[in-house]
């Protein structure tokens, strides 16, 4: 049995309703507002990138419990044209859309746990974790 949930990324809107479902888990969870905005900031990021560079992929949300902590856990998935080069766009500043930049060096750094996993012509995997202080 899984606690997981999951929104598929095709259109905008789908994003706010990642983020809304980020911060209704959080808020189960018992995360304070400030994590709770931490958390939701992330999954923005991850599906807006979905959407931008993948075209459609999904983020899957988890509450999950491991050696007496709780966490919440953000799986964001896609089978878009992955990352040509991982070790550049996770530098601060990196950007490829024009944005700020702040995109998935930001995530890692609003989240405990980051995990990403790309190849070109593979899509992308991001796993991220967030644990209840």
């Amino acid at each position: 049995m899984t606690n997981q949930s999951c929104v598929k990324i095709i259109n905008e809107w789908d994003i706010v309703a990642a983020r809304q479902l980020g911060r209704n888990v959080a808020k189960e969870l018992g995360f304070g507002t400030v994590d709770q905005a931490r958390i939701t900031t992330a999954i923005s990021e991850l599906a807006r990138n979905i959407y931008l560079y993948a075209g459609q992929g999904q983020v899957c949300i988890e509450k999950i419990f491991e050696g007496g902590k709780a966490g919440l856990q953000v799986d964001a998935t896609d089978s878009g044209p992955g990352i040509n080069d991982l070790r550049q766009v996770m530098e601060d500043g990196f950007s490829t859309s024009g944005g700020l930049g702040a995109g998935l060096p930001g995530v890692r750094r609003l989240m405990d746990d980051f995990v990403i996993d790309s190849s070109p012509g593979n899509g992308t995997s991001i796993k991220t974790t967030k644990w209840l202080r």
